[in-house]
């Protein structure tokens, strides 16, 4: 696999997704603004995203993509249509119950991960109203995602990461065109949410059928490989658990907060997700089969460069784009937000919480590689005890900071946490002997650190120099930040390449 070549076509396709997404909650935000209904609307949303991240992305993924890999390399492909078969037909047997259960316990769910809604009579209903609606969204996007894996396996790579726009294109619509047409009209994005899960799963299935892999779901009690994914599953699920855990459990912190921290948070969360999602999730993505086949073959050189190549371009993309973030967080806040139903004084605490997830955006980033070398082995076990010590300090220091920081405080202690979630991975791939370093880091970093720096000072030198953000329409803001952004791209790249420092020193196979 050529490593460059691939983080270059599926970050286009992500990036693109990501803008849409943008588009997307400049709309929320300019037609819903920030209330009580987006408070409702966002967490209700929160909640079978988590599940869907921990049973699909996360726990399923973990534990399944390592095991088709070694089926489409190593078995023939009645066995391999099979496997696939049997465990689609699990999962969505586990999805069913889940599904129902939810809609069924949502006063619960709200009970338990928002127990500050509990006071706001109107607030919680609505919250609930919304949570039973989007609940079927986690039985479509989960077997999207498993189709998504799959198609990763084939190196179909674009095709998973340009789905998400389906989603947003439904949220738009709707948003736009159907709003009015529902009572209370934030009821439109909940039923926007599960159109866009059909058009997602609707998307892929092609695909599946072009490399022979479109099969019906079956239980296959009796297959071997569904045994070991359901093994696997077990601790990968309490390890995708602990990182969501911690973001309930900071939604619970939120819902004590004043009326709209939960927006302002979920509106930072969607711009540090840019840089998070292009970089980390599509290295995440090319990354875990070519380990897995490395691994599954025991070439440990092979799987050791790739994990090498895999950082450098992690720091490379991550440092300067953390750094930047937060440079650029008021002029990011105003420029995509502040219109319409949403204030300055809205977009002044969503920058306040964007320059806290910048702090700890490297570690967010490292940790989607870092963890690779250990699922891609099926060691899950590792991660999971990392992210338990995680979780326990992310806790500790939401306690510290809530109090004077707020909302912004609860921001801070993710990024800080995703830091040392990245120090404790690094430190165990080290000490296991799973991953060497190749040599010039030291000289890597330095340079990498120059460069940044030079970006950071020309970054602040242009934004000094422009007009208040709050003044003049969308598009000249939007006009000003994309020069600023440029400039600032333009700066780093020029930096590292004086320095001789290029992109194509990181492809690999090297050609």
């Amino acid at each position: 696999m050529k490593l460059l070549k691939s983080l270059l076509i599926v970050s286009t396709m992500t990036i693109f997704s990501r803008l849409l997404g943008f588009a997307r909650d400049a709309i929320i935000a300019h037609i819903f603004g920030v209330s009580l209904a987006t408070d409702a609307f966002f967490l209700a949303f929160k909640m079978p995203n988590l599940l869907r991240r921990i049973f699909a992305e996360g726990a399923f993924s973990q534990a399944f993509m390592p095991i088709m890999i070694e089926y489409k390399n190593q078995k023939n492909t009645q066995s391999t249509r099979t496997f696939i078969a049997s465990v689609s037909g699990l999962l969505i047997i586990v999805l069913v119950i889940v599904t129902v259960c939810g809609m069924i316990a949502a006063p619960w769910i709200i009970y338990i991960t928002a127990p500050g809604f509990v006071d706001t009579p109107e607030k919680f209903i609505l919250t609930a109203k919304l949570l039973r609606i989007i609940f079927p969204y986690i039985l479509l996007i989960s077997i999207s995602s498993m189709i998504g894996a799959i198609l990763n396996t084939w190196n179909f790579f674009s095709i998973p990461a340009l789905s998400p726009t389906l989603l947003n294109v439904s949220i738009i619509g709707f948003s736009l065109f159907f709003a009015p047409y529902f009572h209370p009209p934030i009821l439109a994005l909940a039923w926007a949410v599960v159109v866009g899960g059909v058009l997602q799963l609707s998307y892929q299935l092609p695909y599946m059928s072009k490399i022979g892999m479109l099969v019906l779901p079956r239980l296959v009690w009796r297959d071997s490989g569904v045994w070991r994914v359901i093994r696997q599953m077990a601790p990968a699920i309490l390890g995708a658990s602990v990182s969501h855990i911690s973001l309930i459990i900071n939604t619970v912190f939120g819902s004590f907060l004043i009326s709209g921290s939960v927006s302002w948070m979920y509106y930072a969360d969607r711009l540090m997700e840019f840089p998070s999602g292009v970089l980390g999730v599509t290295l995440g993505t090319i990354l875990l089969p070519s380990l897995a086949k490395s691994f599954s073959s025991g070439n440990q050189d092979e799987y050791s460069l790739l994990m090498d190549r895999g950082l450098r371009l992690c720091v490379l993309l991550a440092l300067p784009s953390a750094i930047a973030l937060g440079i650029l967080a008021k002029p990011l806040t105003f420029s995509l937000f502040q219109y319409g139903n949403f204030t300055v004084f809205d977009a002044i605490m969503t920058q306040h919480a964007l320059i806290a997830y910048s702090i700890g955006l490297i570690g967010l980033i490292l940790v989607k590689v870092l963890a690779l070398g250990f699922y891609s082995r099926q060691n899950i076990k590792t991660p999971v005890k990392i992210a338990m010590i995680t979780l326990l300090m992310t806790q500790v220091m939401n306690l510290a900071f809530i109090g004077l920081l707020q909302h912004a405080g609860l921001a801070l202690s993710i990024g800080l946490a995703a830091c040392l979630n990245a120090t404790l991975l690094y430190w165990k791939l080290r000490q296991k002997n799973i991953f060497q370093p190749q040599l010039g880091w030291m000289l890597f970093l330095s340079k990498i650190g120059l460069g940044t720096l030079v970006m950071a000072g020309v970054l602040m030198t242009v934004i000094w120099l422009m007009p208040c953000w709050d003044q003049g329409n969308m598009l000249d803001r939007l006009l000003r930040l994309s020069v600023a952004m440029l400039t600032g791209a333009g700066t780093y790249i020029l930096a590292l390449a004086r320095m001789g420092l290029r992109l194509r020193d990181f492809r690999y196979p090297a050609s």
